[in-house]
C-alpha cells in the first residue's frame, strides 16, 4: 500500500535523471527520511544493495519504522547507526532489533542513565549484535560505491547533542550531510576541519535554535534541507531563525511534519525528491 503513496511524485520528477548507457549503468541510492514525529530515523538503501538505518525515532515510532521496512521487503539491516543516546533517536531501535536481523551497530559510546538507554543496551546484548564506537574521522566501509565519513563523535565533557555522530555520505557527485542534533560549536569545528559542501542536509536538532548558523550553511551550500519534527512539538521547532537562514540560502525545504516520509533517490549524478504527502491537500478552502 505504501508504494502507492509516492506514484504521483515519481511521475512528476523521474525525468530529471539522465539516460543511462547499457555499458555503465548508474545504480540508484534511496535515502528515506521516515516521519517518526519528534525524532530522527533515516533509512539508506545503498547502490550496492546494503541497508543502513540511522536512528529509530522515539520508542512509540518503532511500530511505524518496522512497518515501513517490511513494506520495502527488508528483513536484514546491514548497519544500524545510533547517533546519540537520546530517546527520540534510539527508542525506536529497540523494537527494530526485535523484528529484524541487525548485523552491526555503531554508536557514539556515550553512557546515558535512562530507562530507554538501558533497554537499548539490553536488547543489543540479548540479540548478540556486534557494536562498535564511532571515532571522528572514521571511514565506514560498507559499500565500495559510497564514501561514508564520521565528522563528529563523542568526546569527554560534551553533552548528548554535542556528542552526536555527524555523517557525510557521498555517492559520486551527490553528498548528504546528516547533522543529527549537534550544536553551533560543532558546526564551527566542522568549518575548520572538514569538506562539508553537500547537496542535501538533514538539519541539526529538528530546527532548534542551538544549531544551523548562516556561516555554516554558506559553507555547506545545500540545495535541499530536510527538517524532522512533529507539528505539535513542545519545543518550538523549527525556530524562525533557522527557516530564515535556509530561505536566505534559497534552499528547498522538506519537513516530515508537512510532507510525511521524504525519499531522495540519486544515481550519483542527479537526484529527485519524493514525498508521502502533498501539503496543499490540507489547505482549507483551497480552490
Amino acid at each position: 500500500m505504501k508504494s502507492l503513496l509516492y506514484v504521483s511524485s515519481v511521475i512528476l520528477m523521474i525525468f530529471t535523471l539522465p539516460a543511462q548507457t547499457e555499458s555503465a549503468p548508474l545504480l540508484p541510492m534511496n535515502v528515506h527520511f521516515i516521519d517518526v514525529g519528534q525524532g530522527d530515523s533515516i533509512l539508506i538503501q545503498t547502490p550496492g544493495n546494503k541497508t543502513i538505518l540511522v536512528d529509530g525515532g522515539p520508542q512509540e515510532a518503532g511500530k511505524k519504522v518496522t512497518s515501513y521496512l517490511k513494506d520495502l521487503e527488508i528483513d536484514t539491516i546491514d548497519l544500524v547507526i545510533a547517533t546519540h543516546p537520546d530517546f527520540d533517536h534510539i527508542g525506536g531501535l529497540i523494537p527494530i532489533m526485535k523484528n529484524f536481523k541487525v548485523k552491526q551497530i555503531i554508536d557514539n559510546g556515550k553512557f546515558h542513565l535512562t530507562k530507554t538507554y538501558a533497554q537499548y543496551m539490553n536488547e543489543i546484548r540479548k540479540q548478540d549484535i556486534p557494536k562498535k564506537v564511532a571515532k571522528e574521522g572514521q571511514k565506514i566501509k560498507l559499500d565500495s560505491k559510497l564514501k561514508i565519513e564520521v565528522l563528529n563523535a563523542y568526546e569527554s565533557q560534551k553533552n548528548n547533542n554535542q556528542s552526536a555522530i555527524v555523517l557525510k555520505i557521498s555517492y559520486k557527485d551527490i553528498d548528504f550531510l546528516l547533522m543529527s542534533d549537534v550544536e553551533m560549536e560543532q558546526e564551527k569545528k566542522l568549518l575548520k576541519k572538514s569538506n562539508i559542501q553537500s547537496e542535501i542536509i538533514k538539519v541539526a536538532h529538528h530546527g532548534s535554535d542551538t544549531s544551523t548558523s548562516l556561516p555554516f550553511l554558506k559553507h555547506v551550500s545545500p540545495k535541499v534541507a530536510i527538517l524532522t519534527y512533529s507539528p505539535d512539538n513542545d519545543y518550538g521547532h523549527p525556530v524562525e531563525r533557522v527557516i530564515e537562514n535556509l530561505d536566505r540560502m534559497d534552499v528547498n525545504i522538506y519537513s516530515t511534519a508537512i510532507f510525511g516520509d521524504v525519499i531522495i533517490t540519486t544515481n550519483g549524478k542527479n537526484y529527485f525528491v519524493m514525498t508521502e504527502k502533498d501539503p496543499f491537500d490540507n489547505l482549507d478552502g483551497a480552490a
